[in-house]
């Protein structure tokens, strides 16, 4: 179908800014336009609980809970190809994950590339998840049931994790759920050849992002989950796509990769949307659609009823 009004709307205000690309300044400019996209994040609803804490007096974890009594955790971990985001630039989306869910949402501001290429950025998701899971009492959370989610590379960051959690012994994770992720450095697909520039996120951005989060490395299956030996015996998946998006490809054969192997996977494809339609979901009314949708499929996993 067509690029949805809201999605031409977007695309038409963003060039009117003429503002520069993300790949076209040095990382620090490019993360204080990210942050500048604050119009568009939506509202961030008032929940019951906030919470920052620090692991290892090195990553900081934001919590968000609109619970009285402990509940699930889903650990969240944020998109920005790596190099972008952190936890103030997706407050509003965990806020509105965790008030209607009825889990915990842990947002993770796990450090950021170029300055701390793969796989630190990896490690401090793991560290965090491992934490969360071994903090149950002080964080008010349920340790036996545990979620991972993320949008763009930090969907990528959740796949990775939850591969690590399969093969290194926990913790135990029952669901991941993954917003239009980053999956391998494949930049030769359909969607990444139709919609190379000109629909928000480029080609060449995620070349650039690729490149600042391996510098000279070569992609192992870590950083890129698709290229697991076997991808069995990983939890429940939910993945979400946008149609106009170069990252469609590779989130959708993932997708069927992982129903192959015989691990319980939905997928859903927004038509006529584009990259990032979740976590602006000011911009955009199927990104507040899909964070209902989002919502339940957590809590069809993790706790008995939406609240």
């Amino acid at each position: 179908m067509p690029l949805t009004e809201q999605a031409e709307n977007f695309l038409r205000a963003r060039a009117n800014t003429n503002l520069p690309q993300w790949h076209e300044v040095a990382p620090p400019q490019a993360r204080q336009l990210f942050e500048s996209l604050t119009d568009h994040l939506g509202e961030a609803p008032a929940i019951r609980r906030v919470e920052d804490h620090t692991i290892d007096e090195m990553i900081p974890i934001r919590l968000f809970s609109d619970c009285d009594s402990p509940a699930p955790a889903v650990m969240y971990f944020h998109g920005g190809g790596w190099v972008l985001g952190n936890v103030r630039t997706h407050d509003a989306v965990c806020r509105r994950i965790a008030k209607t869910s009825g889990c915990v949402v842990i947002a993770v501001d796990y450090r950021l590339s170029p300055e701390h290429p793969f796989p630190t950025p990896l490690q401090d998701c793991i560290r965090a998840t491992r934490y969360v899971s071994d903090h149950p009492e002080q964080l008010g959370v349920l340790p036996e049931k545990l979620a991972l989610a993320g949008d763009s590379a930090g969907g990528n960051l959740a796949a990775a994790v939850a591969l690590h959690c399969r093969d290194e012994g926990g913790p135990t994770v029952d669901l991941q759920v993954l917003l239009y992720p980053v999956i391998e450095p494949n930049f030769d697909t359909p969607s990444y050849l139709q919609f190379s520039d000109g629909f928000g996120l480029t080609r060449a951005t995620m070349q650039w992002f690729w490149q600042q989060y391996l510098g000279d490395q070569i992609a192992s299956e870590m950083a890129a989950p698709s290229q697991a030996k076997s991808l069995a015996g990983l939890p429940t998946t939910h993945i979400i796509t946008a149609e106009y998006d170069v990252l469609r490809d590779e989130g959708e054969t993932f997708a069927a990769k992982l129903q192959r192997a015989g691990v319980p996977t939905t997928l859903q494809r927004y038509k006529g949307n584009l990259h990032g339609f979740v976590h602006l979901a000011g911009a955009f009314d199927d990104g507040l659609r899909a964070t209902q949708e989002i919502a339940q499929a957590i809590n069809a996993h993790l706790a008995p009823k939406i609240t």
